[in-house]
């Protein structure tokens, strides 16, 4: 779906390049992250992607044809989240959505009450955007990115602003557009959003690409194939996954008193990404 070879990029008047030679794929059909820290060049990569920055070193090719040879009809096969909600603030959310879908003539659009009743907002649909909470408005931002069934969508920060219960629910929306053949690049430096959602994520660091690979991959190249058992009684050791129901260390240890929790070792996100990259993932 998208193939991105040696990128380079850096604004003006700048001395340092922002993007530094990265090369990766997108397939038909996953969701693919970045995951960095703030100013790392995650948002950069995907303004590219979505051509508004042209300016750029290095080849990307979308659906096999040249970023760059693609005409104004590249913009009906898109949706675009941005991290900061931009909305006409005087119209409704239903004005909004109307004046949006204007853009793309000849699609096929889903119905706007749909959408609203998609992510909770029906009852908000004709108050003015301006009444709108954070949430709500990163909650038109999505309804807004999908309303034209593009074929790839581009989501910076998805769930920046929202609580825990929408952020689920946009997640759960994410993951069934994946399922109904969309191509998802996102961007985060939200540990939690990157592995619950993506197939496989890259890790970026001041404008270079790290490692790529699935969340599961990474989490139990960088972990221990082991558990750790705690008892009641506070004492607690570690144990090796191999032929664990048989170890009679193991279940020595349980018997001497009753098990308070149980857990594998496998890293985090997190501790991974510090792993590779000798930095934490932070805002």
């Amino acid at each position: 779906m998208i193939e991105v070879k040696d990128l380079q990029f850096q604004y003006p008047h700048t001395e340092d390049l922002t993007l530094k030679g990265l090369n990766f794929h997108i397939k038909p059909g996953e969701i693919f992250g970045f995951l960095g820290p703030s100013g790392a060049g995650k948002s950069t990569a995907q303004k590219i992607l979505y051509k508004t920055l042209t300016d750029y070193q290095g080849e990307v090719r979308f659906m096999d044809r040249d970023l760059k040879k693609w005409d104004r009809t590249f913009f009906q096969k898109i949706g675009v989240g941005f991290e900061l909600p931009n909305h006409y603030l005087k119209l409704s959310g239903r004005e909004n959505l109307d004046l949006f879908a204007t853009f793309y003539s000849g699609k096929r659009l889903k119905p706007i009450e749909e959408l609203f009743e998609m992510v909770e907002l029906q009852d908000a649909i004709d108050k003015p955007v301006e009444a709108y909470s954070k949430g709500m408005k990163m909650r038109l931002n999505f309804i807004r990115a999908i309303q034209h069934n593009p074929d790839i969508l581009f989501f910076d920060e998805p769930t920046a602003g929202l609580d825990p219960v929408n952020a689920h629910k946009i997640i759960k929306h994410i993951e069934d557009l994946r399922d109904a053949g969309k191509t998802i690049f996102i961007t985060t430096h939200n540990m939690y959003t990157a592995d619950e959602l993506c197939d496989r994520v890259s890790f970026i660091v001041a404008g270079s690409l790290q490692i790529t690979d699935s969340p599961e991959n990474l989490k139990t190249e960088y972990g221990k194939e082991a558990v750790h058992v705690e008892l009641q009684g506070g004492e607690s050791s570690e144990f090796a996954l191999q032929n664990l129901g048989s170890n009679p260390e193991f279940l020595s240890f349980l018997k001497q008193g009753e098990v308070a929790r149980i857990h594998t070792m496998e890293a985090t996100l997190d501790e991974v990404f510090i792993n590779v990259t000798g930095k934490a993932l932070v805002a």
